[in-house]
């Protein structure tokens, strides 16, 4: 079942895991050619090889020099897995926050889990707060607690007796979110005359990439693949009204909720580690609605996919195209997102004409 423009109508019963399958061996082959590239460039098959030396019961003579071990699996390999985790969990969040409030244009930082971050962030780096305790980042923490926090006060106000009015969580969302921009910039303006790093982090990106970035994201964001595979169904069945939903049995309020807090974890435990990268959570989800439809059984987890893939190729850029230095990945996602964005529009307005 599909829904466009509030009309339902048939476009294949079966669950398309072929395209599933694909997308996620498309993702693993640019995963191979970001571990390639760099300033010491490797051959793919070398890439595959070093891989597979580490592979137990499987024997490959070394004939690499040693220093590329360390370069893949110390610094490409963590970032490469950093950069797919974040763009799967904001286009994962992306589609969900869209199929809520019934709009392809929303995206994750909506409701102001953007801003609530940049807020806690730019709090660490520039009141003079040690940004390290006991060995653990606390940059991280306090991105994550401000991202929370702000969605948490637009879901306080906007909720009333008679449950969640979406449109009042919006609009508390952008009020919330043009506030936390505001104390962030004016934090910025009476610190210290460097602002560079508060930019880098808020202009997003991978250099510090760390394996354990990862490990702490996947709690989040599991749980948000699980939650969307089980309420995909519904989000169709949402897509129409609310009100037909309840006449069918859905319990709309509990699923706004339910899905609000999961995308909102995912996005929060993302852009910790990331900073805030734009477009991803937009595109991604939009591109696959305008390829293969909106039945949100299949566009969550393909939203997923394709959101990790272009993260990926985003890093990438970021940075070869002007090394040895390194562009912010949130600086390449704009300038990528932004033109695909319009040709996807465009592209869509001339199938409805």
């Amino acid at each position: 079942m599909s829904i466009d423009s509030g009309r339902v109508k048939t476009v294949g019963l079966e669950y398309p895991w072929h395209r599933l399958v694909g997308g996620t061996a498309i993702v693993a082959v640019i995963g191979i050619l970001a571990l390639s590239q760099g300033a010491v460039e490797m051959s793919p098959w070398a890439v595959l090889e070093i891989i597979g030396s580490r592979i137990p019961s499987v024997h490959i003579v070394q004939d690499w020099p040693s220093s590329w071990e360390t370069i893949i699996w110390d610094l490409r390999f963590p970032r490469i897995m950093l950069a797919g985790t974040v763009g799967a969990s904001l286009a994962l969040s992306g589609a969900t926050y869209q199929g809520l409030f019934r709009n392809p244009l929303a995206d994750p930082f909506l409701i102001g889990v953007a801003s609530g971050a940049g807020l806690g962030a730019s709090i660490v780096l520039v009141s003079g707060l040690t940004t390290e305790y006991l060995g653990i980042s606390v940059l991280p923490i306090a991105a994550f607690i401000g991202a929370i926090l702000a969605v948490s006060i637009a879901y306080a106000i906007a909720k009333n007796s008679e449950g969640l009015p979406l449109a009042n969580l919006l609009l508390a969302g952008v009020v919330i979110a043009a506030l936390a921009s505001a104390m962030t910039t004016l934090l910025m303006i009476r610190s210290d005359p460097d602002l560079r790093p508060v930019l880098s982090w808020l202009l997003g990106g991978f250099s510090a990439a760390e394996w354990n970035h990862t490990f702490l994201i996947l709690p989040y964001l599991l749980p948000s693949v699980i939650v969307s595979i089980v309420f995909g169904r519904i989000l169709n069945v949402m897509q129409l009204d609310e009100d037909y939903a309840k006449q069918l049995g859905v319990s709309v309020e509990s699923t706004k909720l339910l899905l609000i807090t999961s995308a909102t974890l995912a996005t929060a435990a993302a852009v910790s580690f990331s900073g805030l990268i734009g477009f991803v959570g937009l595109i991604s989800p939009h591109a696959v609605r305008i390829l293969w439809g909106v039945d949100y059984r299949f566009l969550l987890p393909m939203a997923a996919i394709v959101g990790a893939g272009f993260m990926i190729l985003a890093d990438l850029a970021a940075r070869v195209v002007v090394s040895p230095s390194e562009l912010p990945v949130g600086i390449v996602t704009a300038f990528v997102g932004a033109p695909l964005f319009l040709f996807l529009l465009r592209r869509q307005r001339r199938v409805q004409m």
